[in-house]
């Protein structure tokens, strides 16, 4: 039997976090206040209530205020992930993504926010999130998806190869909507629901986004990568190719996130479910209006 690798660095993944909560930069929250509006809108569309919430990630209390701000909980916690966000009251719990401290049917609602992408065992994530949720419990999250900083990743390699000869994975490897969605029955959810939205922000240079990604503590933490850093001539060579390959007409760079909502339900009887394969009782030719032809 072959053991399978962690891919992800879960210490240095928390100690980027704590550094980032202590520098506590807000104007590096823009892109989960973007994603804490949208699940606020998704939520505000869900036709009923949940006694008991859960804000999955907690840091900077975006997404506990958007939950609250629905109206759809009557009580909301917030579980920071690692260490509390000192900016902050305490949070209710403090928590690993990884393994979770919850009780098997004990949560209606769970929405997490750009936090379960770096969870080795993905699956065993949302095996355990579908354990905590109540029957007919809703699971609400935004993960990055594939074509998250592939500016970044593009520049990163190609810069590496010319100073090195070689390169490594320097920017997190992130799925694909078909395959998040794949994920959510695998676990044994029921009514997954997957879509896709691409954000694209601009910045005077790769500087400047290398310096939101640490503020946001969202810089790689793949284990390989970590143990090698980037010399300082492989960085401004990078620097240098996203100028040139990745920037407007005005010289400013691009850099994309590609955001992938996942929203699905813990198994209830009540739940509308296919019909067994055979149980048609009118043709599709009738309803087509066409005639039937055998192969």
């Amino acid at each position: 039997m072959t053991t399978q690798h962690d891919l992800f660095d879960r210490n240095l993944y928390a100690t980027r976090r704590h550094r980032a909560l202590r520098v506590g930069s807000a104007e590096a929250d823009f892109l989960l206040a973007e994603v804490a509006n949208d699940l606020e809108d998704r939520l505000h569309i869900v036709n009923r209530s949940f006694s008991t919430a859960l804000d999955l990630g907690g840091h900077t209390g975006l997404v506990s205020r958007a939950i609250g701000n629905t109206g759809k909980a009557e009580r909301t916690l917030r579980a920071d992930l690692f260490v509390a966000d000192p900016r902050l009251p305490a949070p209710d719990f403090i928590l690993d993504d990884a393994l979770l401290p919850l009780k098997d049917q004990s949560i209606d609602l769970i929405v997490s926010a750009l936090n379960l992408h770096t969870v080795n065992d993905l699956p065993g994530s949302l095996v355990q999130i579908r354990r905590a949720l109540v029957p007919d419990g809703l699971f609400l999250a935004v993960l990055p998806g594939a074509g998250t900083l592939t500016e970044l990743r593009d520049s990163l390699t190609r810069a590496e190869l010319e100073v090195t000869g070689g390169a490594a994975a320097r920017v997190l490897p992130f799925a694909d909507t078909r395959d998040l969605g794949s994920l959510l029955q695998r676990a044994g959810f029921a009514l997954p629901v997957t879509d896709n939205d691409n954000v694209t922000v601009r910045y005077d240079n790769m500087f400047g986004l290398l310096r939101d990604l640490r503020s946001m503590g969202a810089t790689s933490v793949l284990k390989e990568s970590a143990r090698v850093p980037l010399s300082r001539k492989t960085v401004y060579r990078a620097a240098e190719l996203y100028a040139q390959n990745h920037a407007d007409n005005d010289g400013r760079i691009r850099a994309t996130f590609s955001l992938v909502t996942l929203s699905a339900w813990a198994p209830h009887d009540s739940q509308q479910k296919p019909l067994r394969p055979g149980s048609a009782k009118t043709r599709l030719a009738s309803a087509l209006g066409v005639r039937e032809q055998k192969i």
